[in-house]
């Protein structure tokens, strides 16, 4: 594993000293999915430590150790734990999120096909400490490579007594269910997740309660990423002093970074928080030969999104938040100078409002309106005034929609407008798309891809 990183050096510090590979250490080895192949880089040992102790210092364990969920919001994971009320005499559950549907996140899924280990073992330290004898992870249904490879690596833990009764002789009794999802965005909103789960339609509930007094089947329930869990066991095996070591202050560990888009080398990228894009795209080899950064996006496409301006920006939660956007699911979607900005947005928020479930006014209506708008604007149909009524259309749908799916549509259009106002003009003005159709691209390099994207 290579040196981890105490702190961000922007001084001349070499990239490769900036990664911190421990949820990717081993995932080039051969079948690294293996429980052979975790157990040869000490795997499972977090859990025999965290067997020794009883679960509430377990729980304070890991709220020490500063650990931030990594699904979105960045909340504290040992401190959702702590909500779980006890002695209530109701089952407790805990339920893994591995419905990653944001457009850009690509971290959960290619963690869970190269070390699914990680998870079921930071599943099981998880239900010792809330008390739980029954767990769910909620795979989303279209990756089935994964499934298929999930679904081995708990037979695997259930033959090695890592899963079932008696675990390890400490009297903990758990069961693990796989279960796939449809394929619904909307599910990656916990309490849709847990509808789903139970059987029905995959829509937000109305909070309070919570998930923690009333989640799945009306019993408490704590929600993670799997990200988030798959990082308690190596906290466990090698302290919480060791994680704090990494990141900043109050964003401490390591974590997944998603890099793709108009760069030379998509891929994952492990680092400590608060590492910059301006260092992932040295280490990246940069934006593709012959092109410049225009746009990106810190933490998927429901994430404002930044300009070059932003490079140096800490890609922890404070910093990104400070810089007016949020750091999210860390999928820095990048876009050079060839990409159509409106068309971009366009693309996105078209996403939003097939995904939209419906259930509130706001976002069913307001993504429909907003698609229509974008779409004349992008074919150069649009007036100066539809600009105001954009932005109108979506502060009606921020903050006022039932779950935060309105709000990450309304994203982009703040964001777009805020630094490209002038490009929506150009099309209002111009009467099209200001870029040369032959050298404008959004998703691919082909000389097709400008005429497929802007049909």
């Amino acid at each position: 594993m290579m040196t981890l990183a105490t702190e961000i050096d922007q001084n001349g510090t070499s990239p490769e000293k900036l990664l911190a590979p421990v949820l990717s250490a081993f995932w080039d080895q051969p079948e690294s999915w293996t429980l052979d192949t975790y157990r040869r880089h000490e795997g499972y040992e977090g859990l025999r430590k965290a067997l020794t102790m009883s679960p509430d210092d377990l729980i304070a364990y890991v709220k020490d150790s500063g650990l931030r969920g990594r699904g979105g919001a960045g909340f504290p994971t040992g401190m959702k734990w702590q909500f779980i009320p006890q002695g209530d005499g109701k089952p407790h559950y805990l339920v893994v999120n591995a419905d990653e549907s944001e457009p850009g996140t690509c971290k959960d899924i290619p963690l869970l096909f190269a070390n699914p280990h990680s998870l079921i073992e930071g599943i099981v330290i998880a239900c010792y400490a809330i008390r739980s004898s029954h767990a769910f992870i909620y795979l989303r249904g279209e990756v089935v490579p994964v499934l298929r490879r999930l679904h081995e690596a708990v037979r695997e833990a259930y033959e090695a007594g890592y899963l079932g009764t008696n675990i390890l002789g400490s009297g903990l009794d758990l069961e693990l269910t796989v279960h796939a999802g449809a394929g619904a965005y909307i599910c990656g909103e916990e309490t849709a997740l847990l509808d789903s789960l139970e059987g029905r339609r995959g829509q937000p509930r109305l909070r309070p309660p919570f998930p923690a007094v009333a989640g799945l089947y009306a019993c408490p329930t704590v929600v993670n990423n799997v990200e988030s869990i798959a990082s308690v066991p190596a906290i466990l095996n090698k302290g919480k002093d060791w994680f704090k070591s990494m990141g900043s202050e109050k964003s401490p560990g390591f974590t997944l970074y998603s890099l793709s888009g108009h760069v030379a080398g998509p891929g994952q990228y492990e680092a400590p928080l608060g590492i910059t894009l301006r260092q992932l795209l040295d280490m990246s080899g940069g934006m593709r030969p012959g092109h410049r950064l225009k746009f990106w996006t810190p933490g998927g496409s429901s994430t404002p999104m930044f300009t070059d301006e932003h490079l140096d920006v800490p890609l922890d939660y404070e910093g990104v938040g400070a810089a007016g956007s949020m750091l999210g699911t860390k999928a820095l979607q990048c876009f050079d100078e060839t990409t159509c900005v409106v068309r971009a947005v366009t693309r996105w928020t078209e996403f939003y409002a097939h995904e939209s479930c419906g259930k509130c006014t706001p976002c069913r209506e307001g993504t429909y309106w907003l698609v229509q708008l974008l779409r004349d604007i992008e074919a150069g149909k649009g007036q100066m005034s539809d600009l105001d009524k954009l932005n109108d259309i979506a502060d009606n749908i921020n903050g006022k929609s039932f779950c935060a799916l309105g709000d990450g549509a309304a994203s982009p259009i703040f964001s777009s407008l805020k630094y490209f106002r002038e490009e929506y003009e150009q099309h209002i003005t111009g009467k099209g798309c200001p870029f040369d159709p032959a050298k404008s691209t959004l998703w691919a390099d082909d000389k097709n891809a400008h005429q497929g994207v802007n049909a």
